[in-house]
């Protein structure tokens, strides 16, 4: 049985279609990554899965079952981006209401409230009101209500937008430590972040599923990603054209650079790297394997 399974799944809203025709099949496991431009319809396809709307034609199913339906309940969650908490309740009144939505009993519901806030490291603030807390804060009590009753499947709209780096890496830090049990699925425009989390990725472009991208599988291509702290383009492209094995090198972005290279054996070109960096006193930030995400996705070599 497949997390979730969609077969030509479109959506319109009078003469607009906002999803046309999207066909994907996701299985459990680490987190999966949504991305495309603002109106590409990332939104909507959230909104169906969670059945709050209904789509205009084809099909739709998360653990077997329909969205919105009995038997998903406290097996799949959301949080939208703009979701935000009751002002004038504490924080452990809403999450045990929540819990007891879910059906836990009262006792039960006050418990996985606290449960839930631990995981954010919020268990402290239980009885403070939502005024009182940063914005960070908050975001991470948002994201403790989604995780009420462990479930299988958590949506998660830009997480960690406009947060500050520390609650930022706090809750990456929180979606890799439950990956294991839940299996995310993120909106963001924050291509860094998504590649050090996610093993998939979806590019939605227009409404329609344009690319599905396996950040695994480009970390076993014949490319190399090198960042360089500073330095003469020219003559960097110029050196490393003469080492073996190589097929092209182009400066993408600033100081940073696209190997391609045709080497069977591990490791032989960056150690030749390596060695041309220490030959010219050259600096250098990274050596990566395969192309970043934002390469993967936008750029053909």
């Amino acid at each position: 049985m497949s997390l979730v399974s969609c077969k030509g799944l479109s959506k319109s809203y009078g003469s607009k279609q906002a999803l046309k025709q999207v066909t994907i099949t996701l299985e459990a496991g680490s987190p999966i990554a949504l991305v495309g431009p603002n109106g590409a319809g990332k939104t909507t396809l959230f909104s169906l899965l969670c059945g709050y709307i209904k789509p205009s034609a084809g099909e739709v199913s998360l653990l077997g079952a329909k969205p919105g339906s009995a038997e998903l309940l406290g097996r799949v969650s959301s949080l939208p981006q703009d979701a935000a908490l009751d002002p004038n309740l504490d924080i452990i009144t809403q999450l045990t209401l929540f819990a007891t939505l879910q059906g836990f009993s009262t006792k039960a519901a006050k418990a996985e409230g606290i449960r839930v806030l631990g995981l954010v490291d919020l268990a402290d603030s239980a009885q403070q009101k939502p005024k009182s807390l940063s914005h960070g804060m908050s975001k991470r009590v948002s994201i403790a209500q989604a995780l009420i009753g462990s479930p299988e499947l958590v949506l998660l709209d830009e997480p960690t937008a406009g947060l500050d780096p520390a609650n930022a890496k706090k809750i990456r830090e929180l979606v890799k430590t439950l990956s294991g049990k839940t299996t995310f699925i993120i909106s963001s425009h924050n291509l860094d972040e998504l590649e050090k989390l996610c093993d998939q990725v979806l590019y939605l472009e227009q409404g329609q599923l344009s690319q599905s991208v396996s950040v695994k599988e480009s970390q076993h291509e014949d490319y190399l990603t090198l960042t360089m702290q500073q330095c003469d383009a020219g003559e960097l492209v110029s050196e490393v054209m003469q080492l073996g094995d190589i097929s092209s090198i182009e400066e993408r972005q600033p100081n940073e650079f696209l190997i391609k290279h045709n080497s069977g054996e591990n490791y032989a070109i960056e150690i030749a790297l390596l060695s041309l960096f220490k030959q010219h006193n050259w600096q250098y930030k990274a050596v990566l394997k395969g192309r970043t995400l934002e390469e993967k996705l936008f750029s053909k070599p």
